[in-house]
């Protein structure tokens, strides 16, 4: 079974990649590991991807914009970042006065991974094969060769790896890779609470734990939800995981000094160990990373998707623009030059951001105080960051 591209793993990225090169007249062939129904109908798993508007105009582009329910939407228009006691001054983004209206847009991640798989299924040139998963891959000048468990043999020109910011593949390949251990996890859920968002995304880089309130488009009940990502020792998130939920809610309203009122559970409760990733190459011979196998973002800026998608972007035109070889190796050195340049300075500048403002030591809580303070005087700093979060291009 030969194919021009193998991608393995379906989770967005990789079906994102899946849609574009068979839009452009591929045949693509997607391994999952994960079973149909779940491909087809994943499960909520707590996270809130802010899209920016390339990302949203690549979903309608693609057609998978219309399988996202309008009223999961959210749209946000103001970024808000505080550092230390409640009532600190904050630092402010706001959507611009000429439009538009939004710095971008909050959907749930199993939404768009169930709108992607809506559009690779009916999309003419993908074969998609779920509950398979890779047993080995090899991959060489010629071609590139997987062997699935069931002990079916799949060809192709080249093989790309979205499996993960702990990609076996990428292991297999013998590509290293940089991986930040934060030391801490992360815990993620839908909390409802009776004061109004005010669609503003808060970052809140508290003494002893970081929390993000992220605004969930609002359901015709009284009060408002948010999408709670706190971040705390592994222990601690292990705890409140398992907490019953009344102690729960009881635990994250003290958390967040009452600032929307009693905060009440209303999802399941996930937890993610926090590292970042940074792969030492991005490709191989016939073979290639994208998505967290390539740059697994810190979520401090909740753009590790939009990065991903614009990622799979650069590999699809790379092989457009190539000879006609999806794994041609002028293909692949374009694709990983390109990616290096856009991915390598936010990846750093997000680490050293995330290490000053969780560090509670005395001086980086008056640098990151001062910090704040400053950019919010800086007017040209504040529009470039907000032009990086809109990212119209």
């Amino acid at each position: 079974m030969t194919y021009d591209v193998i991608v393995a793993g379906g989770g967005p990225v990789g079906l994102a990649c899946t849609i574009s090169l068979a839009r452009d007249g591929r045949k693509v062939c997607v391994v999952e590991r994960s079973p149909l129904s779940v491909l087809a109908d994943p499960p909520f798993d707590g996270r809130e991807i802010a899209l920016t508007h390339h990302a949203s105009n690549w979903l309608k582009d693609a057609g998978a914009w219309g399988e996202i329910p309008a009223e999961s939407i959210c749209p946000m228009h103001t970024a808000r970042i505080e550092t230390g006691a409640v009532g600190s001054p904050p630092l402010l983004f706001d959507a611009p006065a000429e439009g538009p209206d939004a710095l971008g847009h909050l959907v749930a991640n199993h939404l768009i991974r169930r709108a992607l798989y809506r559009v690779a299924a009916r999309t003419p040139g993908v074969e998609i094969r779920a509950g398979e998963g890779i047993e080995t891959a090899r991959h060489n000048a010629r071609s590139a060769r997987v062997t699935l468990t069931n002990g079916t043999k799949l060809d192709a020109n080249l093989l790309v790896a979205a499996d993960g910011r702990f990609s076996k593949l990428r292991d297999a390949a013998g590509i290293g890779a940089i991986v930040h251990d934060f030391g801490r996890s992360i815990l993620v859920c839908r909390m409802h609470h009776p004061e109004p968002h005010a669609h503003t995304a808060l970052q809140w880089f508290d003494e002893g734990q970081t929390i993000a309130l992220l605004p969930i488009a609002p359901d015709g009940r009284d009060g408002a939800s948010s999408s709670l990502v706190l971040t705390l020792p592994d222990d601690e998130i292990a705890r409140l995981k398992t907490l019953e939920p009344e102690a729960f809610n009881a635990e994250i309203t003290k958390r967040t000094h009452g600032r929307v009122g009693p905060m009440t559970l209303e999802s399941p409760r996930c937890s993610y160990p926090l590292k970042a990733v940074y792969a030492h190459r991005f490709h191989a011979a016939r073979f290639a990373l994208i998505g967290d196998a390539a740059v697994g973002m810190h979520p401090i800026t909740a753009h590790g998707f939009n990065l991903g998608l614009k990622g799979q972007e650069v590999l699809a035109r790379a092989i457009h623009d190539g000879p006609g070889d999806a794994g041609a190796p002028s293909v692949l050195s374009k694709f990983a030059r390109t990616h290096r340049l856009a991915t390598a300075p936010l990846f750093a500048a997000t680490n050293a951001i995330a290490t000053v403002y969780t560090r509670d030591e005395a001086p980086f809580l008056a640098a990151r105080k001062l910090g704040l303070a400053v950019a919010n005087r800086l007017l040209p700093f504040k529009s470039a960051v907000t032009s990086m979060l809109m990212d119209r291009r």
